[in-house]
């Protein structure tokens, strides 16, 4: 059930699912839908971010790692990419070096802000400023409106998979 018209109740064990084909923002309590949102991506949406400025939002499981109130697109929640799996890649590629690895991996394990200025890219956000069309940087952007909404019901870590 998708309730696109109602205020987001309160809800208990949220996570978050991103469909990147659909452009929606799934809210579950558990294993119950709570809200669908219409969201827009990355410049290049199609496929996995593999590294900085290739427009491409991130596919994998993360998690919120900051709420964000100064955020100029409105509100954030930002998203802890890279991932114990882009750190995986990233290092097997050369894009990043051993200890930019043993960081992510660190910062993963203990939930907290993964490096944002690797060679893979960062700073990827749920956020507000509009969804009339495929617009930020790699990030998710909602309706104003429903950012508020998202963000005051969503605590850190909430889990966030992002799917193509």
């Amino acid at each position: 059930m998708s309730w696109e018209n109602t205020e987001l109740p309160k809800v208990k064990s949220p996570r978050l699912v991103v469909k990147k084909s659909e452009r929606k923002l799934y809210i579950f309590a558990g294993e119950k839908l709570v809200k669908t949102y219409k969201i827009v991506l990355g410049s290049m949406p199609e496929g996995v971010k593999m590294e900085a400025d290739d427009g491409k939002t991130p596919e994998g499981a993360f998690y919120i790692f900051t709420k964000n109130e100064r955020s100029k697109f409105y509100l954030s929640l930002g998203i802890s990419y890279p991932n114990i799996e882009d750190a995986g890649r990233g290092f097997q590629e050369n894009l990043i070096s051993p200890a930019e690895h043993d960081a992510i991996i660190k910062t993963n394990n203990e939930k907290q802000m993964p490096p944002q200025n690797t060679k893979l890219g960062g700073e990827i956000y749920i956020h507000g400023g509009g969804t009339l069309t495929d617009w930020t940087a790699g990030c998710v952007a909602l309706k104003n409106e429903e950012m508020k909404e998202l963000f005051d019901a969503i605590p850190l870590g909430t889990a966030v998979q992002i799917m193509p």
